[in-house]
């Protein structure tokens, strides 16, 4: 029997539990959404900015663990909703694109809104840099194959997205459905690999041996629900954990063993801990820039520890640093196939209680230094003041959003996230707008968790949008905008740099401050939105907007104050050029370390 490939899609995504498909309308793709329009299961999420759906769908596949469906017209379709599949590429989040093209038998004829610069019918090529595969759909026989292989290729070994170039004719092509009897008896789960027993046992041993050893992990941890095992084989040998901000949420933050986050955030303590350590053994983690203090020899690792990396990407095992071990392993897998193997050699375990009594000690001599800001109740407040609120009244489990600048890099350093899986950061591409938009698709995914951004007014500002789709489809979260009228963290570089915030204020054509009063702007869209204008009363509003099942926008203003680091970012170097700076290599020595942390606490 045939039917339209468009009918056999939304099928076929009934079938896989698919629930929502993000996106924004075009001719190309009306053929789809007529066909979605009839569904009785799928529910579409309809956009005002492909962006806003790229990243909803980012946002439902973190909380669901499961790719997510974006659909988008072809040219400014597809090239708008780049910058949010590329921020899922890197994050390691798993999609499928459906995107609308031009028909196919009019490849190369300039059809309305085709791109076609360099070759014909290459739409499909603006996504390779970024996504695990592209397909062109130029068979629509091939379908059921293709999308097979794509969820699956979506959701395996290191996550990501993939993109499948739909031709708007093949939308109405008529398919016999018994090519889709393979879909029927494909499964939808692929095993994931473990160590093997001999592999797993000299990492124990390596570990039991090491004097110093350290575990560092990374974002792995928490999307393979490894917190766990880890915590387990940690606690087991008593060894010191740090994470990446990726890894955030991978263990407590309050963990007796976890020591804190590394790199350009991190601090002289927890680098301390890295530095002395003869052993690392990496989980999960690239060991990328930000978390390696730019990889400066002594700063935050150093080469003169030997390392162990478990991956499930082959590429990222010894890619910033040599490894005596490397093991492309599920994390989960991996990590209770070591305690085991520890357990076996060593049974009566390892105690080390001095190490803990100086996490502990460290941990809470931190807390004591952040307590005065932290409390002062000066107006516009400072961001510490409004962590320290949030995180007083918002629930343990509740869903955060990130976004860029302190509501980022100031989180992974202070705010401590006692469960897994309830922090999410833009990490690897770091984009403006993320957290707005992400909320929305997370709070699709877990309706009875409350959900929450913190954000910039520079990335909220990027995509106003998201509170119409907010009021449209009925998704009740809770936008906390930390304005403080600046792209805060580059005005920041910028006054250290060269003593000037020049583009990164936002001003009028006379020199004074502006910005939108986003609290009006929210309530423009049918959104109640509030300004806040005392520190005294943002804690109480925060508290009704959590508890209110509306959309709910909160404008806070607050002092652009740097994030307070002792890590080191390179461009200190790159702006600053010092005779001790070779090729972009740090010949370092204690006294460059003194004149390095007093320039980043300016």
């Amino acid at each position: 029997m045939k039917k339209l490939l468009s009918h056999q899609i939304v099928d076929y995504l009934e079938r896989r539990n698919v629930e929502y498909i993000f996106g924004l309308t075009g001719h190309t793709v009306i053929g789809f959404l007529d066909a979605i329009a009839k569904s009785k299961k799928l529910k579409y999420i309809s956009v005002r900015h492909e962006q806003i759906a790229a990243t909803a769908a980012d946002g439902y596949a973190r909380v669901t663990k499961k790719a997510s469906v974006l659909m988008t017209h072809l040219g400014p379709g597809i090239t708008n909703a780049t910058t949010g599949v590329a921020n899922a590429a890197l994050d390691a989040i798993p999609m499928v694109v459906l995107a609308g093209d031009v028909p196919s038998y009019y490849y190369g004829k300039h059809p309305h809104q085709e791109v076609n610069m360099h070759a014909d019918g290459s739409q499909y090529e603006i996504y390779r840099p970024f996504v695990k595969r592209a397909w062109r759909l130029d068979n629509p026989d091939a379908m059921p194959e293709i999308l097979d292989k794509a969820f699956r290729l979506a959701e395996s070994g290191r996550p990501g997205p993939v993109l499948i170039s739909v031709p708007m004719d093949m939308w109405s092509r008529e398919v016999d459905d018994s090519l889709f009897a393979r879909t029927y008896r494909d499964s939808h789960f692929t095993v994931k690999p473990a160590l093997p027993k001999e592999t797993a046992k000299e990492i124990a041993k390596r570990l039991i041996e090491a004097e110093r050893p350290l575990i560092h992990f990374g974002g792995q941890v928490v999307w393979h629900e490894a917190s766990e095992e880890l915590a387990a084989l940690a606690e087991f040998l008593d060894i010191p954990m740090t994470r990446s901000l990726m890894g955030q949420g991978g263990v407590s933050d309050t963990h007796p063993l976890l020591v804190g986050m590394t790199g350009f955030w991190g601090t002289d303590f927890v680098h301390s801990i890295t530095l002395n350590a003869d052993l690392i053994l990496g989980v999960g983690t690239r060991f990328a820039e930000a978390d390696s203090s730019s990889w400066y020899e002594g700063v935050t690792f150093t080469e003169k520890s030997r390392f162990i990396q478990i991956d499930m990407e082959p590429a990222e095992i010894g890619r910033n640093y040599p490894v005596e071990i490397g093991a492309v392993a599920d994390p989960k897998e991996a990590l209770a196939q070591i305690l085991e193997a520890a357990k076996e050699l060593k049974p009566e375990g390892i105690q080390r209680p001095e190490l803990r009594e100086r996490i502990a000690k460290y941990k809470a001599d931190f807390k004591e230094s952040n307590r005065a800001i932290s409390e002062d109740l000066r107006f516009p407040m400072t961001p510490q003041k409004i962590l320290k609120d949030v995180r007083e009244v918002f629930p343990e489990d509740g869903l955060i959003f990130t976004d860029v600048g302190w509501n980022k890099n100031g989180v992974g350093q202070q705010f401590d996230i006692t469960k897994p899986s309830t922090i999410f950061h833009p990490g690897g591409l770091a984009t403006m707008g993320f957290g707005s938009a992400a909320v929305l698709g997370a709070k699709l995914a877990a309706p009875d968790k409350k959900v929450i951004t913190l954000i910039g007014d520079g990335g909220f500002g990027t995509n106003p949008s998201v509170l119409a789709t907010a009021v449209e489809q009925n998704i009740p979260v809770v936008w906390v905008i930390m304005n403080n009228n600046a792209f805060g963290t580059i005005a920041g570089l910028g006054m250290g740099a060269y003593g000037h915030t020049f583009g990164s204020e936002f001003r009028d054509s006379e020199g004074r401050v502006y910005n939108p009063d986003w609290a009006k702007v929210a309530e423009a869209y049918g959104v109640r939105g509030v300004r806040i204008n005392s520190a005294e009363e943002f804690r109480s509003v925060f508290e009704e907007a959590i508890n209110s099942n509306v959309p709910y926008l909160i404008d806070v203003p607050m002092e652009n104050i740097p994030v307070p680091t002792e890590g080191i970012w390179n461009i200190n170097d790159i702006y600053n050029p010092k005779e001790n700076v070779v090729n972009g290599k740090l010949i370092y020595g204690e006294a460059t370390r003194s004149y390095h942390i007093n320039t980043n606490k300016k």
